[in-house]
C-alpha cells in the first residue's frame, strides 16, 4: 500500500501559530503550547492512516472532511491522490461551519483570514 503524506495548507499553518500563541499567552507555558501544537500535527498525521475516516463535510465545501482532536479542536481536511491537505485548523470552540460557510471562505471552501 503506497503511504499518502501530510500538506498543510497556508491557511492551516497560520492556524497552528494561533493556537501556539492562544495556549502559550493563556497558559504562560511556552512548553505546553509546544506539546499542544505537536499533539495536534501527530493527529494531522494520522489522517493518513485512514484518510477517508473522517466526517465527510460536502456541506461545507466539496471534498472537505473534519475529525475531532481531543474535543478541543477541529481539524478540517481533503484527501487528495497523493496526500492528506489539512485546509483548517479550528481551535477552542471557534464556529468552524459559520467560517466555512459565511464570508471568510473562498470559493474552495478554504478559510481566509478576515
Amino acid at each position: 500500500m503506497r503511504r499518502i503524506e501530510v500538506v498543510y495548507r497556508p491557511e492551516a499553518v497560520d492556524d497552528l501559530e494561533e493556537i501556539y500563541r492562544f495556549i502559550r499567552d493563556n497558559s504562560h507555558d511556552a512548553d505546553t503550547a509546544r506539546a499542544v501544537v505537536g499533539q495536534i500535527r501527530d493527529r494531522c498525521r494520522r489522517i493518513c492512516e485512514v484518510p477517508h475516516g473522517g466526517t465527510p463535510r460536502d456541506d461545507l465545501a466539496p471534498g472537505i472532511r473534519t475529525v475531532l482532536f481531543k474535543r478541543r479542536a477541529v481539524i478540517a481536511y481533503r484527501v487528495l491522490p497523493d496526500a492528506v491537505e489539512i485546509t483548517n485548523i479550528f481551535y477552542g470552540g471557534r464556529d468552524f461551519d459559520a467560517l466555512y460557510r459565511g464570508q471568510f471562505a473562498d470559493e474552495d471552501g478554504n478559510f481566509l483570514k478576515g
